[in-house]
């Protein structure tokens, strides 16, 4: 398993360094650049090659689709951190930190054109299909973030509402880059879709441990400070819960805090985490991220493929699952 991913994250990482290398205004494709040399996990690229081989495709073969998901994976994060005000990303500076916001936003429209013109290079008779699904699952994340924004104004987002929205913003892409992986290596339909529901549950699975790890976290492993999301008062689905489960006495105290324009900022992450130990949210998040990952292995269980060439898609799915960072 570790030497096969070894060799597909080489081959997106050779083929990474040679997008956008040649073009020309530097201005324009430095910063475009720089987000993609930052690295992070690769995961859907890995992902789309991981796909093709399950079913029996040369992981060189479908390449330039993966690296069409991975340029638009990183549009989508050069904008949202344009949207969230961050400072860092995968701890260097943001794009419109280091360079402008201008700069952000131009540079991460030539991402998304970039990521299209990969994704035209897929053998012709799959490009339909491939280009609707890339399509949809585009303006679903542009739909996911937008509920996330909206999320920032409320205080009454519910559970469901919450799962919607990390579904569209994180789950459809991890879902689309296995599914493009099965349709150009010629898996049935039903097998591609049943891949595809596997991506989906374990998107989410993914982002609920995000989620967790961002309050209780080591921060030596995890790779940037603990309570983030506190700090923001991200709607995360520990606060929904928080905010349903609170007995009258917490709630008040929360909201003061949530309200806060001046405090310090450990006593904010302290007092909020500790609201979360008493109502046992870190275990209650635990479940739901268990229940994800069951359901993402048995779609896999029902690909009409022998379980053995399904062992490294199983192995990664619980590397993501148990994963410190």
């Amino acid at each position: 398993m570790k030497q096969k991913i070894s060799l597909l994250e080489k081959i997106i990482d050779d083929s990474i360094r040679k997008v956008l290398k040649d073009y020309q205004p530097r201005t324009l494709f430095d910063p475009a650049q720089y987000i993609l040399s930052l690295g992070g996990k690769r995961l859907r690229p890995l992902l789309t090659l991981m796909a093709a081989d399950l079913f029996g495709k040369d992981p060189e073969d479908v390449i330039d689709a993966a690296l069409a998901v991975e340029i638009f994976h990183n549009f989508s994060l050069v904008h949202d951190d344009l949207m969230d005000k961050a400072d860092l990303r995968r701890g260097y500076p943001t794009v419109h930190k280091k360079w402008t916001e201008n700069s952000a936003i131009l540079s991460g429209d030539a991402l998304v054109i970039e990521a299209y013109r990969y994704i035209a290079k897929v053998p012709v008779d799959v490009l339909p299909d491939i280009l609707e699904l890339f399509t949809t699952t585009a303006m679903e994340i542009c739909k996911g973030q937008q509920y996330d924004m909206d999320f920032e104004q409320r205080m009454d987002v519910t559970e469901e509402e919450y799962i919607e929205m990390i579904y569209l913003k994180t789950a459809v892409l991890i879902g689309c880059a296995l599914k493009i992986g099965a349709i150009i290596a010629g898996a049935a339909t039903e097998d591609a879709d049943l891949l595809y529901k596997f991506g989906i549950n374990i998107g989410l699975a993914f982002q609920l441990k995000d989620d967790l790890l961002d309050v209780y976290g080591n921060p030596e492993t995890f790779g940037k400070k603990i309570g983030g999301d506190i700090l923001c008062n991200k709607k995360t689905f520990l606060l929904i819960k928080c905010l349903k489960n609170a007995s009258d006495e917490q709630r008040v105290e929360l909201n003061k805090w949530l309200t806060a324009t001046a405090y310090d900022p450990e006593e904010k992450i302290k007092f909020v985490k500790n609201i979360y130990d008493e109502l046992n949210l870190k275990f209650i998040v635990e479940n739901l991220i268990e229940k994800y990952y069951l359901a993402s292995l048995d779609f896999l269980s029902s690909i009409n493929i022998a379980d053995d060439r399904k062992r490294n898609l199983i192995t990664l799915a619980e590397n993501l699952m148990y994963r410190e960072r």
